[in-house]
């Protein structure tokens, strides 16, 4: 599993982001506005879903669980200091998609008994991307937090996210997590959509490898 969190940067708006993200062939998109009001959102997540809709692709909002069910995205995501998950999925319903941020494994236990359907899991290592970071886990902190998952009984998709570079994912994915996130190293490429490609194929070759008795 692959999502691309939306950013923009001095080159690229948040669409181009995303756009270029969809035709490097990502299929899982996070649209995060954090500053933004909900009016400066809407229309481009309108533009956003349809782009989605056209790839066959997720499509998941940051924060907004109103402006999610207005437009008919995929889902949302919902950081600590959000909405609580109990109350989105009363608001959304099962349809819809909730993910959830963790940083700890009281975290993920906590979005599992409210029915988040799946966890982003961070920072790996400091990223300029996000303001307010919490403590960094690294690989020993995911190792730790699928461990205990296991042990546990919870089976949630759990994602890694960032500050995460291309030649990271081999040493994340062996920790056990499902998937990956990333922004930054997409966007710093010279050529993003090429970047997403040369992305994918390291995570579809990590996954051969991990299900090869």
């Amino acid at each position: 599993m692959l999502q691309f969190i939306s950013h923009h940067t001095e080159r690229f708006s948040y669409l181009d982001s995303v756009r270029m993200a969809l035709e490097g062939g990502c299929r899982w998109i996070q649209l995060r506005m954090k500053d933004a009001t909900d009016e400066e959102v809407r229309p481009i997540a309108l533009q956003c879903l349809e782009l989605c809709r056209g790839c066959g692709a997720t499509f998941i909002i940051d924060d907004r669980v109103n402006l999610v069910k207005e437009i008919g995205a995929d889902g949302v995501h919902l950081g600590k200091n959000d909405m609580p998950i109990a109350e989105a999925r009363q608001l959304l319903g099962r349809e819809f998609i909730i993910g959830g941020t963790a940083n700890t494994f009281a975290d993920v236990e906590s979005h599992y008994r409210n029915s988040a359907d799946y966890i982003g899991c961070g920072p790996f290592r400091f990223t300029t991307t996000k303001a307010k970071l919490s403590p960094i886990l690294g690989l020993d902190g995911y190792r730790e937090i699928v461990g205990r998952m296991r042990s546990a009984g919870i089976n949630l998709p759990i994602v890694a996210i960032g500050g995460i570079t291309a030649s990271d994912i081999p040493s994340i994915l062996s920790t056990g997590v499902s998937g990956i996130a990333i922004s930054g190293e997409v966007l710093r490429a010279e050529n993003p959509s090429l970047k997403m490609q040369e992305i994918l194929k390291i995570i579809a070759h990590e996954q051969t490898n991990h299900c090869r008795p």
